[in-house]
């Protein structure tokens, strides 16, 4: 009888084991990011002293800029433009999404000096709660620059948003359609952030170009988020 009960004992502890197992295998690591600490944003600002009409007229791509940190407000202010909440009972976004399935992922990836208040480091924007999730430590405008073969003044901006796609997010509802969706999505993110950059006197420019495979592994994402946008921002140079 009490080798029946080890023997139990012994099938028993294998099947929690391999359980352990699939479920540690669940999870790649990759996928699992290192959150340091949270930072609560200002309340974003819903009027302004520019109007619609003066913000698009004057709306235009800058790549060069001084060499002045931004604020919390005004990275609140951003971040809001591009996917804040704007109906909190339906968790409603300022761009509109194909089905509401809000595939988009924002990112701020910060300069040493860059933004009072924060470190160098890349941050992850929770709209729901309006605060960045602190991701990891230091400064990569340089190696991100590497990755836009040195366009539009990444290395020196103080701050670089950064708009990822998780496709499948989208595609469950809508199949390969969920694709343009995704992308037209991103569109309508960036429209908003350089109307935004315009009402708060900022510069930044939408890249496009660049090596989606290195600009992963610098930021070290998830591997089901595709990188769409580097978008450099800061106070606009006189030139």
């Amino acid at each position: 009888m009490s080798k029946i009960i080890k023997l139990l004992q012994l099938i028993v502890l294998i099947g929690f084991l391999v359980a352990i197992f699939f479920l540690i295998q669940g999870q790649p690591v990759e996928n699992i990011q290192p959150i340091k600490g949270v930072i609560v944003l200002p309340t974003p600002e819903t009027t302004g002293n520019i109007s619609v009409e003066d913000a698009i007229n004057k709306r235009k791509s800058i790549s060069t800029y001084q060499n002045k940190s931004l604020t919390l407000k005004d990275i609140s202010q951003l971040l809001w433009a591009a996917q804040g909440i704007t109906d909190k009972e339906k968790n409603i976004r300022t761009v509109p999404s194909a089905g509401a399935t809000y595939p988009l992922e924002i990112y701020i990836l910060t300069g040493t000096n860059g933004v009072n208040g924060l470190e160098s480091g890349l941050y992850h924007y929770n709209p729901l709660k309006n605060q960045l999730e602190y991701i990891m430590k230091g400064d990569l405008r340089v190696n991100l620059s590497s990755t836009a073969y040195g366009q539009g003044g990444i290395a020196n901006a103080p701050a670089i948003i950064i708009i990822t796609g998780v496709y499948s997010r989208t595609q469950n509802r809508y199949g390969d359609r969920g694709i343009q969706f995704v992308h037209m999505e991103a569109g309508h993110a960036g429209q908003n952030l350089y109307l935004q950059a315009q009402a708060l006197d900022l510069g930044m420019v939408l890249i496009g170009g660049f090596s989606n495979k290195d600009a992963q592994k610098i930021l070290k994402l998830p591997s089901d988020q595709e990188v769409l946008y580097l978008i450099p921002v800061g106070h606009p140079t006189n030139s």
